[in-house]
């Protein structure tokens, strides 16, 4: 049987990387769609995958959404796009919107029109980090800056258009590909002596390719289970500690100092402790996450060749 899918990976403004606060995320969707092209090739599935940019498909224009959707047929649209700018999106709340809340919508209605489930990338920002337990699926959210907010706004519609809808929430995304604070860290670490990482935010860095996989394996197992879930790679850590593993991996001999989130202030305010409770994804879909320094180091070996 053939399922036509569609990936949505849309080219959107990022942060400069900094290495301290994760403005340089990889939680774009060029990151995620480019895993998801790679491990497309390792799972037997007889599946067509279309993907997409915004220069392709635009998805806050509902006539392309429309016409897109009448010539491919999808049964399964992952939507990997996204607005991740989250200190910029404090001054452009319209296009953060556009993109993160009713282009989601456009998105989620056509899959409801057209019977196809919605898988759509969430993000960890959906909640204010000021707990010391880790968030379950349920709990409730409290962005506190604009990103997470229209993310947030992304979730609700998409969940209120399509009752096939699959949310994963994920966080502190990175991989070999495009713009993000592994590789920034990677570009930094032979131009500087020492460098001050944040180290009092508290969250889970995840292998875009290790999402990308979760999701080819929701797709070849479907379980007729919706709603929200969590994925991630596992335990929590700060960005200080995340960083100096990067350092071990890459055998860099910079000297990194701890900051506080007061040493190191942003136009947006990030979550202090955003870690998310993995049960969930775990029993319904069997997914195992891996260590995020097994993960990382991978991933570190790929861009040291």
């Amino acid at each position: 049987m053939l399922f036509k899918n569609s990936f949505i990976t849309h080219k959107t403004r990022r942060d400069n990387g900094n290495g301290n606060t994760g403005n340089c995320q990889c939680r774009g969707g060029r990151c995620k769609g480019n895993c998801i092209r790679k491990l497309a090739p390792d799972f037997e599935l007889d599946y067509e995958f279309i993907f997409t940019d915004s220069q392709t498909l635009d998805i806050t224009n509902e006539d392309q959404i429309k016409e897109f959707f009448s010539e491919h047929k999808p049964e399964f649209c992952i939507n990997a796009s996204a607005y991740t700018a989250v200190d910029l999106a404090e001054q452009e709340k319209e296009k953060a919107f556009a993109v993160n809340a009713y282009g989601v919508e456009n998105l989620a209605s056509a899959c409801s029109e057209n019977k196809a489930i919605f898988i759509h990338v969430s993000t960890d920002y959906v909640f204010d980090g000021e707990t010391n337990l880790d968030y379950s699926e349920d709990d409730f959210t409290n962005p506190i800056g604009v990103y997470g907010e229209s993310k947030r706004t992304g979730e609700e519609l998409a969940l209120e258009a399509n009752p096939q809808t699959i949310i994963l929430r994920t966080s502190w995304l990175y991989s070999e590909f495009n713009k993000n604070f592994v590789k920034t860290m990677l570009h930094l670490f032979p131009q500087k002596e020492e460098l001050g990482i944040v180290g009092d935010q508290f969250g889970q860095p995840t292998n875009a390719n290790d999402l990308a996989e979760a999701i080819m394996e929701i797709i070849e197992n479907p379980k007729k289970t919706f709603g929200v879930f969590h994925f991630s790679n596992y335990p929590e850590t700060t960005w200080f500690e995340f960083a100096k593993k990067i350092a071990e991996f890459s055998k860099s001999s910079i000297k990194l100092n701890s900051l506080t989130t007061e040493q190191y202030p942003t136009p947006a305010k990030r979550p202090k402790r955003s870690t998310m409770c993995l049960d969930k994804i775990e029993e319904v879909y069997k997914i195992d996450p891996k260590h995020w320094e097994n993960s990382l180091e991978e991933c570190v070996n790929i861009l040291s060749k």
